[in-house]
């Protein structure tokens, strides 16, 4: 098929639907996107844009806007919690591809993709829930919670963890507790460098970083624990619980969590990754797209990348291929490398936490790598960050 003059449907006006909705509009597609939100307020806190996602902003035309509002990575730096002392660093400018390691706020990279989506001709409809999709006709049918049908001849759900089109390709899910909590927080700035500092304990670390030129500082948290909290952004955390939890971590990080004083708690749940990713009908077809295909941990901070990376495959497939033979490319395209990034995501979470014995080999064994081949930890990334989503067909 071809996208010019093609109407499509997004649900969601996340990261990745935002992206998407650009790219189609910049080919010629008619494309609306709904959003249940009444506006799009400044939520969430720090994201990180390493060079994978950032070829795509770049390839949407907005390398210089993100240049602008983001924080360019230099460095970054494990760290043991309790002494503060250094295990490796990782200098990002000796092996940057492309120098495009990014910190921004959640809020300013959806303002950005916001507006570069209207610019391109999209349209965004707020205050309009999605209650049920039907996929047994000739093209796919929405019902709003207003009770209006609406019909998509191209319908991309991109709206995340608790997607209704998920939902109807696959039926319902059951995701598991992962035995993990996370708090996260923007604080005040100090003037520290532009680096990730990843403070490693037994059983939890904290992860920070610093926004909008250093005038915030990203703050995420994990802990690990038998009860669990409510999957959410917006459950509010008890102060002296998150200070209890580093209190053995040396001075910079307890400082910070002093200041954390309004931290949003959430428990860390475990997705599958869907089954299916699309549907193709007579006269149309149905995709996931980002989160809703493929949720991960934070343990990476890959998240949004592989949104901005399933919409430069798509948008590229949709143009060029018909509309089975794309989606069935898609998914063979993105599944295999999501389920990687995932499971490397995974394997971070627990080498963060280690205790013990394990802990001080695995810290000694990092330490002389750094001394020994200082760029070896990042090349063993290369896969990930070197990956350019917008030449994939």
């Amino acid at each position: 098929m071809r996208l010019a003059g093609q109407s499509v449907v997004i649900i969601g006006a996340g990261i990745a639907g935002l992206a998407l909705a650009r790219g189609l509009a910049l080919r010629g597609a008619r494309v609306r996107v709904l959003e249940q939100a009444p506006a799009i307020r400044e939520v969430g806190a720090g994201i990180q844009i390493a060079p994978n996602g950032a070829r795509v902003l770049r390839a949407l035309g907005l390398g210089d806007d993100l240049a602008r509002i983001a924080v360019q990575a230099r460095a970054v730096e494990l760290l043991n919690g309790q002494t503060g002392a250094r295990v490796v660093r990782m200098d990002l400018t000796r092996r940057a591809q492309d120098g495009d390691y990014h910190f921004i706020h959640r809020a300013d990279l959806i303002e950005m993709l916001r507006a570069g989506a209207l610019a391109a001709g999209a349209v965004l409809q707020l205050d309009t829930q999605v209650a049920s999709v039907d996929l047994a006709g000739d093209q796919p049918r929405l019902r709003m919670a207003s009770g209006a049908d609406v019909v998509a001849p191209l319908l991309i759900g991109a709206d995340g963890l608790h997607s209704v089109l998920r939902s109807t390709l696959n039926g319902a899910s059951a995701p598991f507790f992962t035995g993990q909590v996370a708090w996260r927080a923007t604080i005040a700035g100090d003037g520290g460098p532009a680096e990730v500092q990843v403070h490693m304990g037994a059983g939890r670390h904290l992860v920070t970083y610093p926004l909008r030129g250093g005038a915030l500082r990203n703050i995420v948290a994990v802990e690990e624990r038998s009860a669990w909290a409510a999957e959410s952004w917006s459950q509010r955390a008890e102060h002296t619980r998150f200070k209890d939890a580093f209190a053995s971590f040396a001075a910079p990080a307890r400082a910070w969590v002093d200041q954390a004083t309004d931290a949003g708690l959430w428990g860390l749940f475990r997705h599958e990754i869907a089954e299916n990713w699309g549907k193709s009908l007579p006269h149309g077809a149905a995709v996931l797209l980002g989160d809703a295909a493929h949720p991960t941990l934070p343990f990476l901070a890959q998240g949004a990348s592989m949104g901005l990376e399933d919409s430069a495959v798509l948008i590229n497939l949709l143009d060029s291929l018909p509309m089975y033979a794309a989606l069935t490319r898609y998914r063979s395209l993105r599944a295999p490398r999501t389920a990687r990034i995932i499971a490397a995501a995974n394997a971070n979470a627990r080498n963060y936490h280690l205790s013990g014995p394990a802990r001080i080999l695995a810290h000694t064994g990092l330490r002389s790598l750094s001394a020994l081949a200082p760029n070896l930890m990042l090349r063993r990334f290369d896969w990930l960050y070197g990956y350019d989503a917008t030449e994939a067909v």
